[in-house]
């Protein structure tokens, strides 16, 4: 298993890679096919953050999903270990979904109305809100790629990052989004083609919102 460990406005010193290497040892037991696992540390000046200003972001790339957790600390090796526990419980999930899978169990149901009856119940009052200009950036040529770009003269930031989108199943997407740790998930949706946004709502509770403009299986381009 290869171990990368970069740092994000911050040196990495050789002792807390010796600790991520000891630490990460134990994930093979979940993941015996991990090949790959990316550690970045992130440090926030700002002293207001100074409870949270060392952040740790993990990817796991293994046979299947790419599975991500991260944590935030006022030291990296607390925001380590929180990451770390993160990870250790979606490889549990990983693994507990392939054994349901096996016995043919079915997830908990996706609310699939219309995007007007979501927004009404759930009282999104900006539904209507003008869409603000943002500078266009450079084209995003190829998956990974990512640009920042600012709201006209706002201090407000944009990233936009290019991912591959095979089209998957309600179920591969509420799957995906688990192991990335994430509250949404962009896909495109394999019975109609159309782009979709899964998200969660209360408790084992998901929504979908759908464009009716099916499209291929064409790489998409969203926010993160």
């Amino acid at each position: 298993m290869e171990i990368v460990v970069v740092g994000r406005h911050t040196d990495v010193a050789d002792r807390f890679r010796q600790h991520v290497e000891e630490k990460l040892a134990k994930v093979e037991l979940l993941s015996p096919y991990v090949r790959r696992v990316d550690v970045e540390v992130t440090h926030e000046n700002n002293p207001r953050l100074s409870e949270n200003r060392e952040r740790v972001e993990l990817t796991l790339r293994a046979k299947g999903p790419v599975i991500r957790a991260e944590a935030a600390a006022d030291d990296r090796f607390g925001a380590l270990d929180l990451a770390i526990d993160k990870l250790n419980e979606r490889l549990r999930r990983d693994r507990d979904r392939r054994k349901d899978h096996r016995n043919n169990k079915v997830l908990a149901p996706v609310d699939v109305r219309p995007l007007d009856e979501i927004l009404t119940e759930e009282g999104n009052a900006s539904a209507n809100a003008p869409e603000p200009q943002i500078s266009t950036p450079a084209a995003l040529s190829a998956p990974g790629d990512s640009v920042e770009t600012t709201i006209g003269d706002s201090p407000v930031v944009i990233r936009q990052k290019l991912h591959h989108a095979d089209p998957m199943t309600l179920d591969d997407a509420v799957y995906e989004m688990e192991m990335v740790g994430h509250d949404f998930y962009l896909f495109i949706d394999k019975e109609t083609s159309r782009p979709s946004v899964l998200y969660k709502r209360k408790g084992w509770s998901f929504g979908v919102i759908q464009l009716d403009n099916p499209c291929g299986a064409a790489p998409v381009t969203d926010l993160a």
